[in-house]
């Protein structure tokens, strides 16, 4: 559909039915800013305007999606070439949402993420929650804005995505440990023994002797299976 067309028209009807775009406005239920920019050819009336708009302007469907008005010869030929036309934009213009939505799901799952990182402390699992919940607002994201791949190739980038996001999380909580000495948000367990809190993560083992006193110091290990004994003997 040619909008600067449409608008052009739109506005031409407008004239000759006498009314100002305030009256068909309030007539239509929209700002009379609207009308101007469907006019201007800026953005078209929504679909369900449509029939509306054409009772206010006595006009046709066809003559309103032609931009013109329509004689009988080729009213038939015109009318299936504006079907088309009108299925075309309609898609484009749920593509258009659906992107804009999974923008929007993207940015406020990363948001979530980085919040929880940020507000919470590690102490509480509540960062490790949000974290992951952040992660998959981000995934459903990914997943709508990849809708028109095939189903095959959106599952790859899914799970590529997935393992990407849980990566640089688990890292940046190894960072995290290792250079601020803060208790890992993703972890098994946590056991306190004698002077030893224990932190149990899946590919690491957190140790944080002499805890809340002066001599107080963190060590990383690998994964190993220690004893209660083990614990108690560990820092001395």
């Amino acid at each position: 559909m040619n909008q600067e067309k449409i608008g052009k028209f739109i506005a031409e009807c407008r004239k000759k039915q006498k009314l100002t775009q305030q009256e068909l406005a309030e007539k239509l239920g929209v700002s009379d800013k609207s009308i101007s920019r469907w006019e201007n050819g800026r953005t078209m009336p929504d679909l369900s305007l449509f029939k509306p708009l054409c009772n206010e302007l006595n006009i046709t469907l066809n003559d309103l999606m032609s931009g013109e008005k329509v004689s009988k010869e080729i009213y038939q030929e015109k009318f299936e070439e504006n079907i088309v036309n009108t299925i075309n934009y309609s898609t484009k213009k749920l593509t258009k949402y659906h992107q804009c939505l999974s923008l929007i799901l993207i940015i406020f799952g990363l948001f979530i993420s980085i919040s929880a990182i940020m507000i919470f402390k590690n102490e509480s699992s509540w960062s490790s929650i949000y974290s992951v919940f952040g992660i998959i607002i981000f995934l459903i994201g990914i997943t709508k804005i990849s809708h028109p791949l095939k189903w095959y190739k959106r599952l790859i980038i899914i799970l590529i995505t997935f393992i990407l996001s849980m990566t640089i999380l688990l890292f940046t909580d190894y960072l995290n440990v290792k250079l601020n000495h803060e208790a890992p948000m993703f972890r098994i367990t946590t056991t306190y023994t004698g002077n030893v809190i224990y932190y149990d993560t899946l590919f690491y083992d957190v140790y944080r002797c002499n805890f809340d006193t002066e001599k107080e110091y963190w060590t990383i290990e690998k994964n190993s299976k220690k004893t209660t004994t083990d614990l108690i003997n560990y820092c001395q």
